[in-house]
């Protein structure tokens, strides 16, 4: 039998299923709810049992027609190719009855496993046929362009790991570099809700910088009240003292000077007392450029500053933005190590790096966020991508308008 369920029934379907993700979440069918849209959460019942569910959400299009939505696609054994297709024409007479001129899905599903350099595994996940099989049941495959959510991600195993496997399987580079920026006592706070201009502030100058439309205050308040009261979410901030900063490097600087001292005046001690000029002159010029920023910004400044979604077997690393001018600190590692032990000390399968564009070539712009990710150690995660499922003629018109537009 289908039909609409409640909202708790769902609920305790999705937590229990072993392709749920924040997305597919009533949270964001709240969300949702607050840019206009409309939630549906439906389900196919056994007897009293769920054997597949779905959160959907429209909102009206043109020709007085919906456009109708399940982020993440459905909850259901994709494997089963009778159930989904029953539930897939379940879905499409409810949307029919509801006025909608389609439904699309993004299934929370790999395409095909792939290694850390998206070279696909062999022998690994593969799940190219159920394409076909969606293609077979009526769905037509969008382009990367007109898809909703990311496509491409990078992610970590944490599943029975420690800290220290954790750091010992990153790229040496990444290690130090994290190794170095701990060094300079950056301190890592969780954000309160009224602290989150902190956050967007930053994420604007990003998307300055950067050439992307940061999302307003009001969808990051949003989403903290949604997603807070569960302990779901996190807003992270990467602050420095540079009172404590230029204490730390004048300590450094006297230990480098008295090491020195201590060195006798034979020849063969030249080599070590080079080494200390080159390590005390590079002390003095972070020491000159601390001051420079002390007495231009005061006391703290903000580095960097990220939001993570909580939903397990995974944390997801959803956003984040860096002040530009501090870069030279390397916040953003620290964050992202701070995370990965939070994951691994909280029993998480993995860690989400979340999106990467898919473009594997060095002279792509945005190569630097791939290659930073990379760093950590982990494996491409290539999803099936997103279908519509045509429901009216008016689905053809609409394809026809957007090309136009575009």
């Amino acid at each position: 039998m289908f039909g609409e369920i409640k909202e708790e029934e769902y609920r305790k379907f999705w937590e229990e299923s072993p392709i749920r993700t924040f997305l597919s979440s009533p949270e964001i069918g709240s969300l949702r709810e607050k840019e206009g849209w409309k939630k549906y959460f439906l389900g196919l019942k056994e007897g009293k049992k769920l054997k597949a569910a779905t959160m959907i959400v429209s909102r009206k299009a043109h020709f007085g027609k919906y456009d109708f939505y399940a982020p993440r696609g459905f909850l259901l054994d994709y494997n089963d190719k009778e159930l989904l297709k029953e539930f897939t024409n379940d879905v499409k007479d409810f949307v029919k009855k509801h006025n909608g001129y389609e439904f699309r899905i993004d299934p929370y599903v790999v395409n095909v496993e792939r290694d850390t350099d998206a070279k696909i595994v062999e022998g690994g996940e593969d799940n190219r046929w159920l394409v076909s099989y969606l293609k077979k049941l009526g769905y037509k495959k969008l382009s990367k362009d007109d898809t909703e959510q990311v496509i491409w991600m990078y992610a970590l195993d944490t599943k029975d790991k420690t800290e220290d496997d954790m750091m010992k399987n990153m790229k040496p580079n990444t290690r130090n570099t994290i190794r170095k920026a701990l060094k300079n006592g950056i301190e890592i706070k969780e954000l309160k809700k009224y602290e989150l201009g902190e956050f967007f502030k930053i994420m604007e100058e990003t998307g300055k910088r950067k050439e992307f439309n940061a999302r307003n205050l009001k969808y990051y308040e949003n989403m903290y009240d949604l997603f807070k009261p569960s302990g779901n979410i996190k807003f992270l901030i990467a602050r420095l003292s540079l009172k404590d900063y230029i204490k730390g490097l004048e300590k450094n600087k006297k230990e480098a000077k008295e090491k020195k001292d201590a060195l006798g005046p034979a020849k063969y001690n030249d080599g070590k007392r080079k080494a200390f000029d080159n390590e005390i002159n590079s002390i003095e010029k972070r020491l000159s450029k601390a001051k420079e920023l002390k007495e231009k910004y005061g006391d703290i400044i903000n580095l960097s500053s990220s939001m993570f979604i909580l939903t397990k077997p995974e944390v997801i690393y959803l956003s984040s933005g860096n002040v530009d001018e501090f870069m030279n600190f390397n916040a953003q590692y620290l964050i992202q190590w701070e995370m990965i032990k939070y994951a691994v000390d909280n029993k998480y399968d993995r860690y989400n790096f979340y999106g990467i564009t898919g473009n594997f070539d060095k002279n792509d712009k945005d190569y630097g966020i791939y290659e930073f990710k990379t760093g950590f150690n982990g494996y491409v995660e290539e999803l099936i991508g997103e279908y519509a499922y045509p429901t009216s003629f008016v689905y053809y018109i609409m394809k026809l308008i957007h090309k136009i537009r575009k």
